[in-house]
């Protein structure tokens, strides 16, 4: 007789299928595989109880601070370990329960229902600007349609344009000027209809250059300031376009100055609850998420964010990730810019474990060959 230690992160239910257990007995056993651990802030304290106990009963199990059984405090934070199986009993149990257990179980619910993408899309990034922070990414005219081209062959599904600098204490851009940058790229694109070999998002949050773009056959509109202007909200539901909702505390020029958050991941989801309840109201159909890595975030933010990017799945809305090449990488292993390609791929394949469905690359093959590289282990 010989044992193996399986890996937490196999495809459980092929695994179940490939040892030949009925269909029934597939979904049954497949959500006792799953686990979830769940950090729950603020609970009522006679809640607290009432959940530990309920958790207890079948086989799940809370942790609380000392002093929770004689309500030491009103209130507690804890944490909340189930399998899948028991996660949705609780979802039930807790509906008819006090002391805000009846919303806990809807929130519950969110995650039990919670599935991570399969496919994994890659969003080459072309600057028409000369102050990118990354040199290799900048293009003008023909050039960029070379290389467009070029990533389009890679495997790019998504080539993102843009005619502003986004990095920390960037100058300010007027529309105009903006414009005059990428229209050159913009019409060779028209021109030529690339549109229909892959999708094009436009990096701005100018009306009048989403406009331009969304009339030369552009389908993404990738605004940093998350639809913070009506009337780009007004031309995505316009266009059917979809929208990148992307989270920024500040702007460019003032980002970077000693950000704070009481909770970097709650701050962001109820940012993305808000805009995307904005985004329904204009009728905008399709949206991404995006939670901004370097965008007023410190290290441990950035790495807080992709860490729990799962959380964000809630939202039932892809998630997009652009971590390519950024600073927070020289901050963990001193490097140039040029030098940060072994650490984007290794965010970038974190924040796909972790639940992110595009990922926005100044490298495209090698972000391709890595996904590939990925998908290899998980078919197994």
């Amino acid at each position: 007789m010989q044992i193996e230690k399986l890996s937490n992160s196999l495809d459980t239910k092929k695994l179940l299928k490939d040892l030949g257990v009925d269909s029934g007995g597939v979904s049954i056993l497949d959500s006792k595989m799953q686990h979830h651990i769940i950090y729950i802030h603020k609970l009522h304290v006679g809640g607290a109880n009432i959940l530990k106990q309920d958790a207890l009963s079948i086989g799940a199990d809370l942790a609380v601070p000392r002093g929770t059984v004689t309500a030491l405090t009103s209130h507690v934070n804890c944490i909340l370990i189930a399998t899948q199986k028991q996660l949705e009993t609780l979802c039930k149990k807790e509906l008819a329960q006090p002391f805000g257990l009846k919303l806990l179980a809807q929130k519950l619910k969110e995650i039990s229902k919670i599935k991570k993408p399969r496919h994994v899309e890659i969003m080459g990034i072309i600057n028409a600007n000369d102050d990118s922070f990354f040199h290799a990414s900048r293009f003008q005219g023909s050039e960029a349609i070379e290389v467009i081209e070029r990533m389009i062959r890679e495997g790019a599904g998504i080539i993102d344009i843009g005619g502003v600098s986004s990095r920390p204490n960037s100058l300010k851009v007027r529309a105009k000027e903006e414009l005059s940058r990428v229209k050159p790229i913009l019409d060779i694109i028209f021109k030529e209809k690339l549109y229909e070999k892959a999708k094009f998002s436009i990096d701005s949050y100018e009306p009048q250059v989403i406009a331009y773009a969304l009339e030369s056959g552009f389908k993404i509109v990738n605004d940093i300031t998350g639809l913070k202007n009506d009337a780009v909200c007004k031309l995505c539901a316009e266009y059917d376009a979809t929208a990148v909702i992307m989270h920024m505390q500040g702007s460019p020029q003032t980002m970077q100055a000693n950000p704070e958050y009481e909770n970097v991941v709650s701050d962001v989801y109820s940012f993305f609850q808000e805009r995307i309840a904005k985004a329904d109201s204009f009728g905008i159909k399709d949206l991404l998420l995006d939670v901004g890595i370097g965008f007023g975030k410190t290290l441990e933010h950035n790495l807080l964010l992709i860490k729990h990017l799962e959380n964000f799945l809630r939202l039932n809305k892809p998630i997009l990730v652009g971590a390519s090449r950024k600073s927070m990488i020289d901050k963990i292993y001193p490097s140039s810019v040029d030098e940060r390609l072994a650490g984007t791929l290794a965010l970038h394949l974190e924040s796909v474990r972790n639940g992110a469905s595009i990922l926005r690359v100044h490298d495209v093959k090698e972000h391709v060959q890595a996904i590939k590289i990925k998908e290899a282990f998980d078919a197994l």
